[in-house]
């Protein structure tokens, strides 16, 4: 018996549906062969309903076994469609028959591809985005820069020599033109983040929380003062989640007020010791709008180093950004 039940558990997901079928098919057919029941010609109601009757039973025997037999099937479909490659390590339990299980497996072992192979491609990409941001960054500051600051000192010159109708004029294209000498070391600032490579983490942090503290806007920052060493791939990621949340909080989520939290969580029994950034504003919170560029993007970031990602409501009142680093065992990429 255990032999057949093993030569069962072999069987493809064909032959055990056309068993199930067969099966039901064959006892109607020994009812109706081997019953006391005769057909005549034409039919009689007692013969037609007794007939129906037969036929609802087979159809509920063999819905009944198929829903059994297609359980395993039916789960697998649902994980497929919530599957996230953006949250990783979902997988479905390997359960059912042969055929079943084989499928699962193969589904599973499909997904372990697909995450690999988009966190190779999520590095390169990212790679490219910040070797891209640095070039232009660096253009900005040589090209762009260094021709206006050659305008002012000229405009300078011309001030200094003219009317003074035309001296009060150049003066105010002077401060115009100074302003946006400001504005575009301001934004290459922003695309390339010399202070953090020149002064580490903490102290970007911390003029990152300068930068965004405007008039409608204050951003309260408590950065712990024994942070490990992270490595560079670690302290870009959490300073361009920072800058990426707090961008957000300032164009979409009309708050007023913003915390930014970096502290060192010590290992325990229930995890390893682990970097956690926190951003927390009291602003109209994400609700159910789905998930921008911009979130999808810091997601990316936090799987190049194994860390995990959480973006939902604050307690009270807006919305709460934790990107949780682990320590000592991150996965960089080139």
């Amino acid at each position: 018996m255990g032999g057949m039940m093993r030569e069962t558990q072999r069987l493809s997901l064909f032959w055990r549906i056309f068993l199930l079928n067969a099966a039901v098919v064959t006892v109607a057919f020994a009812v109706l062969m081997f019953g006391p029941f005769t057909v005549s010609a034409p039919v009689l109601m007692t013969e037609a309903a007794l007939l129906s009757g037969v036929l609802v039973v087979m159809l509920v025997a063999n819905a009944g076994l198929l829903r059994l037999g297609l359980a395993p099937l039916e789960r697998l479909a649902r994980t497929m469609s919530t599957v996230d490659l953006l949250r990783p390590g979902h997988r479905l339990a390997v359960t059912g028959r042969s055929g079943i299980a084989d499928l699962i497996r193969s589904f599973n072992t499909m997904l372990d591809r697909l995450e690999a192979e988009r966190a190779t491609s999520a590095a390169r990409a990212l790679s490219a985005q910040e070797a891209e941001r640095k070039r232009i960054a660096q253009e900005l500051h040589d090209e762009v820069g260094q021709t206006l600051t050659a305008v002012l000192l000229e405009l300078k010159r011309v001030a200094d020599h003219a009317p003074e109708p035309v001296s009060g004029e150049v003066r105010q294209v002077q401060e115009t033109i100074r302003n946006g000498l400001d504005e575009i070391r301001r934004i290459a600032r922003r695309l390339r983040p010399g202070v953090l490579e020149e002064l580490g983490l903490s102290s970007a942090l911390k003029s990152l929380a300068g930068e965004f503290s405007t008039g409608g806007l204050t951003v309260r920052r408590n950065i712990d003062g024994d942070l490990p060493d992270l490595g560079k791939e670690a302290e870009l990621v959490l300073y361009r989640v920072a800058q990426e949340s707090l961008t957000n909080t300032a164009r979409h989520s009309g708050a007023r007020q913003v915390s930014l939290c970096l502290s060192h969580v010590p290992g325990s029994a229930a995890g390893p010791a682990e970097i956690e950034l926190r951003i927390r504003d009291d602003g109209a919170g994400v609700g159910g709008a789905p998930e921008g560029a911009g979130i999808r993007g810091m997601r990316e970031r936090a799987l190049l180093i194994g860390a995990d990602l959480h973006v939902g409501p604050a307690p009270g009142q807006g919305t709460e950004i934790r990107l949780r680093v682990p320590l000592g065992g991150e996965e960089t990429h080139p």
